[in-house]
């Protein structure tokens, strides 16, 4: 096992575009870290800069106590796991598995029990005589990771090993990447686009855009805390909510106003968010999730009501996803606008109405509610968020003033 620093870390081409730019992370010695992102944030680029798979232009990259930079990859003592599985088709499993042991002159019987402790672990002992063609995409990405695992290398690098694969077997899959992690205690980077697999997965998770580190947590701080609103809209299903609003106080009471809808305040929320106060007669721009919304008549709490009109409606079984228009166009900026088009270009979006703002509620499947319906949707305003509306910074965040800006 080994920490991973990368340092200052570039990734110019020849015609000066970043791919990476001025990366410097810290992943801790058995820690699994997650890269997320966009399509072409760079976080492909960064594993194989790792790896030694990509020359870096600038910065150092340490694994353990070597500076890797002019390292051949197979000098590095690490492990890939690919999106294609990459077997050799004309050996069997037992013969895959042990290749790579073979070409570094380890003893047949040390193969032996590698391979063996390996398809046990992964549950591939009954399969071990078959060739790929004869397994299911699952099992041959098992054989994929229990490659990598009998090297036993200092660090396992992963690059979007899971997104061949049907949802449901994703999910198992995800379940088994956490108990092999658990058991092996090996230091992983794991890069992927979905954000969902990072925060099921991550120790931290570190998000990138266009290059550049944005925010690097555990997911839960991500969620709870995000630094920009690009890492607000990115992380989380269904994505925050924003709008433009004004925030104003009259007396001690401070209310959040959009759309025809006055939201108050609560005082813990300014002393959570240092410069907040700074806002007031201002306008700036509000986030909420879908999750701190709830059916005022199954929320048990005395929280404030907006009152709207279900346009959609997703049931999940557990929950329902309430979809509604507000009367406040979309908020335009930079974060968002990147948002928009990673959307347009994994899936296709419901289109808007008159310009105005799509919102998503998610609330207990107990609501029974139903498209066309109206709603009164209880807010949990203890957990709203604030941006300013030129930077996209997060308001009182203690690391927003580290955030390099992404340029428009």
């Amino acid at each position: 096992m080994a920490k991973i620093v990368l340092d200052q870390v570039d990734k110019a081409y020849s015609n000066d575009v970043k791919a990476v730019n001025n990366l410097s992370l810290e992943i801790e010695d058995g820690e699994f870290m997650v890269l997320v992102g966009p399509s072409g944030c760079g976080k492909s680029t960064a594993l194989r800069m790792i790896a030694g798979l990509e020359d870096i232009t600038g910065g150092e990259i340490s694994i353990g106590d070597r500076v890797v930079n002019d390292l051949a990859p197979k000098d590095r003592d690490i492990a890939m796991v690919f999106q294609n599985y990459a077997l050799y088709p004309h050996m069997t499993v037992e013969q895959n598995l042990a290749f790579g042991l073979q070409l570094r002159g380890t003893s047949k019987a040390e193969i032996k029990k590698r391979v063996g402790d390996a398809a046990k672990m992964l549950g591939l002992e009954q399969f071990l005589k078959r060739k790929p063609a004869a397994l299911s995409g699952g099992q041959r990405q098992r054989v994929a990771m229990g490659r990598a695992i009998v090297r036993e290398p200092q660090a396992f690098l992963m690059d979007e090993p899971l997104s061949n694969l049907d949802a449901k077997l994703r999910v198992s899959m995800r379940a088994s990447l956490n108990q092999l992690h658990e058991r092996l205690g090996v230091t992983t980077v794991y890069v992927t686009h979905d954000q969902v697999e990072a925060m099921t997965l991550g120790d931290r998770v570190c998000v990138l855009r266009e290059g550049l580190l944005q925010q690097v947590d555990t997911p839960q701080n991500l969620f709870d805390n995000p630094v920009n609103l690009f890492v607000a809209g990115f992380i989380g299903s269904p994505a925050m909510n924003f709008v433009t609003a004004e925030l104003v106080r009259d007396g001690g009471t401070a209310r959040v106003s959009f759309a025809g809808y006055e939201l108050p305040v609560p005082a813990e929320v300014f002393t959570n968010k240092p410069g907040l106060e700074d806002y007031v007669g201002r306008s700036l721009i509000l986030g909420i999730r879908p999750s701190d919304f709830e059916d005022s008549g199954h929320s048990g709490q005395d929280w404030p009501i907006m009152a709207v009109h279900a346009d959609v409606t997703e049931e999940l079984g557990s929950e329902i996803n309430a979809i509604f228009t507000i009367d406040a166009p979309p908020v335009e900026h930079k974060d968002t606008a990147d948002l928009a088009k990673d959307e347009d270009e994994e899936d296709s979006a419901i289109p808007l109405t008159d310009n105005k703002a799509l919102w998503t509620a998610r609330v207990n499947a107990r609501s029974r509610v139903r498209p066309g319906q109206s709603l009164e949707l209880a807010v949990d305003t203890t957990r709203l968020h604030f941006f300013d509306p030129e930077s996209g910074l997060a308001v009182g965040h203690p690391e927003a003033a580290t955030i390099e800006p992404v340029s428009a």
